[in-house]
């Protein structure tokens, strides 16, 4: 549960946008709908996912080639098989309660949760960080270990980008692997594939490729 608490915390702090006016006063980003949360969440856990999702916006010319330096690194080095927290999949997607790790961020002040409608109104969770949130994640990316969280979660950021769930529930659904399991079933990893694809497209673009300045070495 303190794992999964991490890895809201470093979510909500690299991927919330900017509060409105009529947001709580403490807050100072947030996460509007829990899709888009369990949808982040998703390739936090799953660097081959995510791997394969900088790829694709490398192959699409959306990121340059030096990013396939990153895509990389999450396949070879040892963490995801480290940090690799399956999920599985049930109607909408991958999703795992949060319920319990969101509540140790609350009881701390880190984060707090809305929920939004009523009776006449299909109720959903909107999900803020505060400034204490803010502090703890910055105090996270200084740790040795734990910074891999902030770092993991400035990728997840930018393959995201400010889709909302149901389109990120979508991306992930292109990938057979995701697509094909079944119900209850914890979503089978796509770490061959992916590389094949990064062998395939280095072999195109050839040539050395430099690091991305200030990313994962």
């Amino acid at each position: 549960m303190m794992q999964h608490a991490i890895r809201l915390l470093a979510i909500l702090s690299e991927c919330g946008e900017p509060v409105k006016a009529s947001d709580p006063p403490e807050a100072i980003a947030v996460i509007r709908a829990e899709l888009r949360l369990q949808a982040l969440d998703f390739w936090l856990r799953n660097p081959d996912y995510l791997a394969g999702e900088l790829l694709t916006k490398v192959e699409d010319h959306d990121l340059p080639v030096n990013y396939l330096s990153v895509v990389e690194h999450l396949l070879n080095s040892p963490e995801p098989d480290l940090h690799w927290y399956p999920m599985p999949r049930w109607h909408h997607g991958a999703y795992e309660a949060i319920d319990d790790a969101f509540s140790v961020l609350s009881a701390y002040g880190l984060a707090l949760v809305r929920r939004m409608g009523g009776v006449q109104r299909t109720a959903r969770s909107q999900f803020f960080l505060t400034d204490a949130g803010r502090a703890a994640a910055a105090d996270l990316a200084q740790e040795r270990v734990l910074s891999w969280y902030t770092e993991q979660a400035k990728l997840v950021a930018l393959v995201a980008g400010t889709d909302n769930g149901s389109s990120l529930k979508q991306r992930q659904y292109q990938q057979a692997e995701y697509a094909r399991t079944k119900l209850g079933v914890n979503i089978a990893p796509i770490h061959s594939a992916v590389r094949g694809r990064l062998e395939a497209f280095k072999a195109a673009v050839g040539g050395s490729l430099a690091p991305v300045a200030g990313g994962q070495k």
